[in-house]
């Protein structure tokens, strides 16, 4: 029997939400829903539901190791998403990884703080993500509380601010960067977007969606930027696709009432 179709694949490196709304399971539930083979290395687990999360279980690194290399060696990828990565041990093992298989085509989302105040990466491992990861990422996708963590100042209250800041992250490695707007005061929830070699920036404007059920954002955001980039997309029309699919997203997630605190978005709005 003639094989005469390939899935585009996508791979999260990312924790387990066990609460289903963000990490590994909004990753995988985002791409399907546009399109794409979903993969995963799970790196933490977490005990954590939508009010927040009560526990973290770090994966041993060389077991993370050992997942990386029994997807890359037999299935590959055509993107990687990058999500919470725990400690600067497994920052580095994560890299190498990467590196031992040539990839680099990388999404990364320096996950470092929940929707719910929890943080979920170590102080220490904020050095390691600018030395090791950062330089690979062909995009990342800080939100401005992270934004603040890797630069070390904050006050990005106005566009000029937020495009500065943009070009001070590409200076360290990384050509592409997507500033979230989602902490901007206001009715507005506009991202950025630097293209480094284009020395041009892109603004996606969107208005603020009333709604507690914003859990997974920007897990959810990355993983579509990714699946959008596996199926051959340019970084900028992925981004733009992205931001469409979770503007939907939550606008649909909106409607549901899940749990107590911060609820997930419904990444397959398009389907039911």
């Amino acid at each position: 029997m003639a094989i005469d179709k390939v899935y585009r694949r996508v791979l999260t490196i990312a924790g387990s939400d066990s609460g289903g709304g963000a990490g590994i399971q909004a990753d995988l539930k985002t791409i399907s829903a546009n399109g794409c083979y979903g993969m995963s290395v799970i790196t933490a687990l977490t005990a954590q539901n939508t009010i927040g999360v009560s526990a973290i279980h770090p994966v041993p690194v060389d077991f993370v190791a050992a997942q990386m290399e029994a997807v890359l060696s037999d299935i590959g990828v055509d993107a990687v998403k990058i999500g919470m990565l725990f400690s600067p041990e497994l920052i580095r093992t994560v890299a190498d990884k990467l590196r031992e298989f040539a990839l680099r085509t990388i999404i990364l989302d320096p996950v470092m703080v929940a929707q719910s105040g929890d943080k979920l990466l170590q102080d220490e491992a904020i050095a390691a993500l600018k030395q090791y990861l950062i330089p690979m990422a062909e995009l990342i996708t800080p939100n401005l509380p992270e934004t603040s963590v890797l630069l070390g100042h904050d006050n990005f209250t106005t566009a000029a601010a937020i495009e500065e800041a943009a070009i001070e992250l590409a200076a360290l490695g990384c050509s592409n960067i997507l500033i979230k707007g989602g902490h901007l005061e206001g009715s507005d929830s506009n991202d950025c977007l630097y293209l480094g070699q284009e020395q041009r920036f892109v603004l996606l404007p969107s208005t603020r969606i009333a709604t507690r059920n914003n859990h997974g954002t920007g897990c959810t955001l990355s993983a579509a930027i990714a699946a959008f980039i596996a199926r051959g997309e340019t970084v900028e029309n992925a981004v733009r696709q992205a931001k469409e699919y979770i503007t939907g997203a939550i606008r649909a997630g909106a409607a549901y009432t899940i749990g107590h605190g911060h609820g997930p978005v419904h990444h397959f709005f398009r389907f039911f």
